[in-house]
């Protein structure tokens, strides 16, 4: 298990380690010119609706006019061409969405995947901000949900971060509290009061409780906004250690696995490797594009890879 010493990052984060990250994430955008790897590259990139278009004025068609905004009843009823003109929208808003449960607070090396959820959900606030656009955010625990509004305003940047470090820092080991698992759909059905069209919606979660309410409404999300699902996983979820104990708590009871034991080890590898393809094809079926966040390595490096870096230009090279 990871130390509370040391880096805050491990066990516990704080609104002004959440702050900090806005150096962290210069140069990445939703945007950005990505890999091929990236989350953005290839098919999944058609997914993304970018910014949306606002109704500015009817007016007479004119040589040069897209014939695609022909508006045919106006033109029709006054016998000559009249064409919808329309201006980009100067902000796409972004919501990030951030697990805080129970399920969350655990790590077998680096950090706690509440401590990783509550990293990446800085970063996007920080790369929409940097855009130019509105930022908000639904952080929910086994026991509360904070909805925060979207606004392009550092003020509301640090009620989000202040929302996410106070539920982070309430969760502890020997809490009696378990998973409460219709939280997961209960603040999705929170952005769905939000998010009317032409959101960009990050969710950030284990998806424990993961089920067809969930899958139904991601897909609700996703019909009139751009959605991105990022699984928060641990490494023991790919390939259990062969000779260790592994002590196992949901609250004031620990268990002490010995997965040294080929007995013991199996099944659990089985559990957690079958748990994942189960959230990953519920999260196919959604049509939600999907990635995946590692606690055992640092939240920016991943996130760079995920979503590309914009070149940076150099003073002088000519690029």
């Amino acid at each position: 298990m990871p130390n509370v010493e040391g880096s805050i990052g491990s066990v516990y984060v704080d609104a002004a380690h959440l702050a900090r990250l806005e150096l962290r994430a210069r140069g990445l955008s939703f945007v950005a010119p990505a890999p091929v790897s990236s989350i953005l590259s290839g098919r999944q990139a058609s997914r993304m609706r970018g910014r949306g278009l606002n109704f500015e004025e009817l007016r007479g068609y004119l040589p040069g006019d897209d014939i695609r905004h022909l508006d045919w009843r106006v033109s029709l009823r006054t016998g000559k061409p009249h064409v919808r003109v329309y201006t980009e929208e100067r902000d796409r808003p972004l919501i990030v969405v951030v697990d805080q449960r129970m399920s969350m607070f655990f790590g077998s090396s680096r950090a706690f995947k509440s401590v990783v959820a509550a990293e990446a959900a800085a970063l996007a606030v920080w790369m929409g901000f940097a855009a130019g656009d509105r930022v908000g955010g639904v952080v929910f625990g086994d026991a509360d949900i904070v909805r925060v509004r979207p606004l392009r305003s550092r003020s509301r940047i640090d009620m989000l971060f202040n929302a996410i470090a106070r539920m982070n820092g309430s969760l502890v080991a020997d809490s009696p509290a378990r998973t409460h698992y219709l939280q997961l759909n209960a603040a999705l059905e929170g952005v769905l009061q939000i998010a009317s069209h032409d959101f960009l919606v990050c969710i950030i979660s284990d998806f424990a409780g993961a089920d067809e309410r969930t899958r139904a409404l991601l897909r609700q999300l996703a019909a009139h906004n751009d959605v991105i699902a990022t699984l928060v996983y641990d490494p023991l979820w790919q390939r259990m250690p062969a000779h260790r104990a592994l002590v196992v708590s949901e609250g004031h009871l620990q268990v002490e696995l010995r997965i040294d034991n080929e007995r013991v080890r199996a099944p659990l590898a089985s559990l957690f490797s079958g748990r994942a393809a189960e959230i990953a094809e519920l999260l196919r079926a959604s049509g939600v594009p999907l990635m995946a966040l590692s606690t055992a390595e640092p939240v920016v490096d991943q996130v760079r890879r995920l979503f590309g870096e914009r070149p940076r230009h150099v003073a002088g090279s000519g690029i």
